[in-house]
């Protein structure tokens, strides 16, 4: 015998159906009547507890609408808009949310016993393997910075990370992720027994999934629905099925910040001490000098501190995190700082030693603290991680929980975080607003040759699903034969715009703002940090993205455009914006642009437009282009 109960969308497009048998329950998700995800098993493996039969016990439902307002990020205001229903069971309560562009689901486990131990999930996603998706592979030992891959879904080999963003046969797009993701592994995906994708959440060293005290909910299990790949980068659902924030974070600011970082990069300085050491006392004056002078708010210092001599990489253990360089005085710096009204950006590479980063954690933020440092960023380089003298997956719950912690220690000294080698964005980021970026992705650190210009449109439809993202843009040196960069230079400006970042970094050395391009920096120094209201415009993945952004604190907008290596003339209209006069700067690759063959092809123009207007414009192989719509008079 079985019984049918059925989810709709607001909007009546969704249709979340659970089929419930004596011993399993299956899911389908229909969009405008077609059915787009077939039978998929909902379980999960709880050790020492016989799977019951699923007999439901109680069925409810209810409509929820509001809308609330994020203290920074692409939009400030999401509505949270969904019906809801709960499926309780003897073994756990199936909780899921059906949003007009989005299916989310959670398995709620009761407290019928003290703890639990997680052996497997068996979340299915019945999507046709026809389909097409965009995938990273997970389990590898650099995390997630590797290049997106478009294959089948019936190609997927070993697991792959979230989001996975897909296009069915039907041209629907769809993306698999999760939400709320605490105490618990992240989900990859991978193909079953019965070839149907799966999650696959990432294991502890003992093999099993995690344990958890209970009463205990997993993390969401997100499906974002879109009709067009563009549509799809506009779903917020991710912040929706996080809580509000915990606690009063009207501290919170995002940041723009210079570092003394990319000249290590290409060669002029090291992170580790000696006749070339980038972080000096007298270096970081000099750079604090030249953010005052650019106009930029904060500066980063990383290699500052011990633990950088040697094969840093293998001897991570000896990083100490309140012990500077000789060279290099904190307190001194930090006072001049202050005098400078700079921001300064604290620096904690704890090359996946996390036993010893978390012994002196407590210690580093408070030195920090001591000396007005507000921001840090944090990396985690190691292919694994050290907890509890066992090696981790950063992806792990023990990671998991780990990253966790640093988040929230930093919210009670009011320090917010740049997190490098994280685990992935789930939205997290609305509970916890100190958390203002990660990196998870190919970042500019990998020019030089191991990235293509598509790398940056493809970015915008999986990663940055998952939030904001530390690109490193700005980098105007494209031709040093270190890290030869592969774009024009008016794409490095339009990263500040289509790679949101709470913290967002102009990082080439001050020198090529203030003395080579000082026009084109007017834009990156003007392009907020926070915006109102996100528009995207257009786009096709792995080919190019144009997006515009609204300003929180003025009427001014920016729009940023990127393209692959194939050039293409983008048109689209202005009617996002309200009446009046605006003046656009326009930043755009000149006819004779080539990420290769003409870098630093660029024209810099001014103009009027209005909303009524349409503008169409050019973008050079492996370039784009940046525009500030500056409001100049009201109709």
């Amino acid at each position: 015998m079985k019984r049918l109960k059925s989810v709709f969308s607001p909007d009546g497009q969704i249709k979340f159906e659970l089929e419930i048998t004596p011993r399993q329950i299956f899911y389908r998700v229909f969009y405008n009547n077609k059915e787009i995800i077939k039978n998929s098993n909902l379980d999960i493996e709880i050790a020492n507890l016989k799977s019951p039969k699923f007999d439901l016990k109680s069925f409810k439902t209810l409509r929820f609408n509001e809308t609330f307002e994020l203290p920074w990020g692409e939009d400030q205001f999401v509505r949270n808009f969904y019906t809801e229903a709960e499926f309780k069971f003897e073994k756990f309560i199936l909780k899921v949310r059906v949003f007009n562009d989005a299916v989310a689901f959670r398995y709620e486990i009761p407290k019928n016993q003290e703890t639990a131990t997680i052996e497997d999930e068996l979340t299915e996603f019945n999507i046709n393997l026809d389909s097409t998706c965009w995938q990273i592979p997970a389990f590898m030992p650099d995390r997630y910075e590797y290049n997106y891959e478009a294959i089948k879904l019936y190609d997927i080999e070993g697991s792959v990370h979230t989001p996975l963003t897909i296009k069915t046969p039907e041209n629907l797009y769809l993306s698999i992720h999760e939400a709320a993701l605490y105490d618990y592994g992240s989900m990859t995906i991978k193909l079953n027994g019965e070839n149907i994708l799966s999650s696959n959440i990432t294991p502890l060293s003992d093999d099993t999934k995690a344990h958890v005290k209970l009463p205990f909910n997993t993390p969401w299990r997100l499906i974002m629905i879109a009709n067009s790949a563009i549509d799809l980068t506009k779903n917020r659902v991710m912040y929706c099925l996080n809580e509000p924030p915990k606690g009063d974070f009207s501290w919170v600011e995002t940041l723009k910040f210079i570092g003394i970082w990319w000249a290590m990069y290409v060669g002029e300085w090291t992170w580790a001490p000696g006749e070339r050491h980038g972080a000096t006392t007298a270096h970081a004056k000099e750079y604090i000098d030249a953010a005052v002078r650019l106009g930029i708010k904060g500066l980063l210092i990383e290699g500052w501190n011990e633990g950088w001599e040697g094969n840093w990489l293998e001897n991570g253990v000896n990083n100490k995190f309140t012990v500077a360089t000789p060279d290099f005085n904190l307190e001194e710096v930090a006072s001049y700082a202050r005098a400078k009204n700079i921001e300064l950006v604290g620096h904690h590479e704890t090359v996946g030693f996390v036993d010893n980063y978390e012994a002196q954690l407590e210690a580093a933020y408070n030195y920090y603290a001591a000396n007005g440092i507000h921001y840090i960023k944090t990396g985690y380089a190691g292919s694994q991680i050290v907890i509890n003298g066992k090696k981790e997956y950063h992806h792990s719950q023990a990671g998991v929980n780990h990253y966790q912690k640093t988040v929230e220690l930093a919210a009670k000294k009011k320090i917010m975080l740049d997190i490098h080698e994280p685990i992935k964005g789930t939205g997290i980021e609305r509970t916890w607003p100190n958390l203002l970026t990660r990196e998870g992705a190919r970042g500019q650190e990998y020019e030089g040759g191991a990235l293509r210009p598509s790398h940056a449109c493809y970015i915008p439809y999986t990663r940055l699903l998952a939030g904001g993202m530390d690109y490193t843009n700005g980098i105007f040196d494209i031709t040093n034969s270190v890290k030869r960069i592969s774009t024009t230079l008016a794409r490095q400006a339009a990263y500040f715009v289509t790679i949101y970042s709470g913290m967002a970094m102009a990082a080439d050395r001050p020198f090529m703002y203030e003395e080579k391009f000082p026009e084109l920096f007017e834009f990156i120094k003007k392009v907020p940090t926070n915006f109102e209201k996100t528009v995207p415009l257009l786009g096709e993945i792995g080919d190019f993205y144009v997006v515009a952004r609204k300003d929180r604190n003025s009427e001014n907008w920016y729009i940023g455009g990127v393209t692959d290596q194939d050039g293409r003339t983008v048109k689209f209209n202005l009617d996002f914006l309200d009446d009046g006069i605006y003046k656009a700067h326009l930043y755009l690759d000149s006819k004779d642009a080539h990420f290769r063959d003409n870098p630093y092809g660029i024209k810099i123009s001014q103009k009027r437009v209005k909303n009524s207007d349409t503008l169409e414009i050019y973008m050079a192989p492996g370039g784009g282009f940046a525009i500030e719509l500056e409001k100049v008079n009201s109709l």
